[in-house]
């Protein structure tokens, strides 16, 4: 058998003849093709604002650096997730406060977010690890209550349900993921999505610069006729207001991310039906436990993980036949920049250290997972 890939982008002709339109154009930067993107996503996923940007840390950074909260307030995250979601902390001048997980699904527990806050915290930060959701209601329940932001981290999940309610639209923003080895991809990019008019405007003008003038619109102007002689009317005019990113996202990469938008429901039905095949080999496994309680009802899962008490042992073992593993991922206290976050995650220290990720995309083979799962039953403590 030949490397088993464990994760893989799945781009085609559409995507590329989306490209070459882009090329005709002779417009590759910030243009139509993103504005297009931004409209289609709002009707996808039934929100009033979406802001494409160059990747899901620049969203997660903007959802909450627009709030304007004071240095040194604090933000609620959970102990494992991808670095992004407490740098962009770092990054706004705040805390982290690391939450222990769920034991049974790795998502932040509820019940140690009540215990970890404090008057001094400002916004919640649930992720959707693996593209689980997290228990959306209770936690909007309580933020509610509080008076916190709740900004939801859904770079491992897109066009998934809780509830009956679309991931990524429970909390006052929605962040999404087009990371090459995400649900969909743009080779980078992430986006936005709030239905809050003012806020959505600021963002806009914090993804370029600063700028209070759209620059395609700024763009569009110079080719008007408009005779009333303010600077407003300059098509070249513009102000700075407030220190922005060079965070927007391309027309080449929204060329491709309409296609992918697309062809969304297909690669979350591509994920489904290879899952329902692991986790019904995982029955015959021993010692070899499924990291979360898969709902596939209407889901939309990044990975399928489970766990091991020998770990490294079942990890080197799927080497051998060349099957691609890894660890989704380490508690972020115990990296060094992050060390002096001390708080207590007892469930993350210990669960972290049986977690595997096993491959799934939706260019898996039939044979490459009956495969893989053959593996999984011959492996031996």
């Amino acid at each position: 058998m030949n490397n088993i890939r464990l994760f893989q982008p799945s781009l085609g002709s559409k995507e590329l003849n989306s490209v070459k339109k882009v090329f005709k154009r002779s417009w590759i930067g910030y243009g139509t093709e993103v504005q297009k993107f931004e409209a289609e996503w709002n009707k996808h996923f039934g929100v009033k604002h979406s802001i494409a940007v160059n990747s899901c840390t620049a969203a997660l950074h903007l959802a909450l650096l627009c709030n304007n909260f004071k240095k040194g307030k604090k933000v609620l995250v959970p102990a494992i997730t991808f670095s992004a979601t407490a740098a962009v902390v770092l990054y706004c001048g705040l805390i982290p406060v690391f939450v222990d997980i769920n034991k049974n699904d790795l998502n932040m527990s509820l019940d140690d977010l009540k215990k970890k806050f404090t008057k001094d915290c400002v916004a919640i930060m649930p992720v959707h690890f693996g593209g689980h959701p997290c228990e959306m209601d209770r936690i909007m329940k309580f933020a509610n209550q509080k008076k916190l932001i709740v900004i939801e981290d859904c770079a491992e999940t897109c066009g998934g349900y809780y509830k009956g309610k679309k991931i990524g639209t429970w909390g006052h923003f929605g962040c999404f993921s087009f990371e090459e080895k995400k649900m969909m991809t743009t080779g980078d990019g992430g986006m936005i999505v709030t239905n809050n008019t003012h806020i959505a405007k600021k963002l806009k003008s914090l993804s370029f610069h600063g700028w209070d003038k759209d620059p395609l619109l700024r763009h569009k102007q110079r080719f008007s006729n408009n005779k009333k002689k303010n600077k407003q009317n300059l098509h070249w005019y513009y102000e700075i207001n407030q220190l922005g990113f060079k965070y927007n996202m391309n027309d080449l990469e929204a060329s491709i991310g309409r296609v992918q938008l697309k062809k969304l429901s297909f690669l979350n039905n591509s994920r489904i039906k290879f899952l329902k095949k692991y986790l019904k080999n995982l029955k015959k496994c021993k010692n070899l436990i499924p990291t979360f309680p898969y709902d596939l009802n209407k889901s939309s899962y990044w990975m399928f993980s489970i766990r091991s008490k020998n770990r490294d042992k079942l990890i080197s073992y799927l080497k051998k036949h060349n099957i691609s593993t890894s660890v989704h991922l380490m508690p972020l206290p115990l990296h060094p920049l992050y060390k002096k976050f001390k708080s207590k995650i007892p469930i993350a220290l210990k669960v972290w250290k049986e977690l595997v990720t096993l491959p799934l995309h939706p260019h898996l083979k039939n044979k490459e997972i009956s495969f893989i799962n053959s593996k999984l039953r011959e492996f031996k403590l």
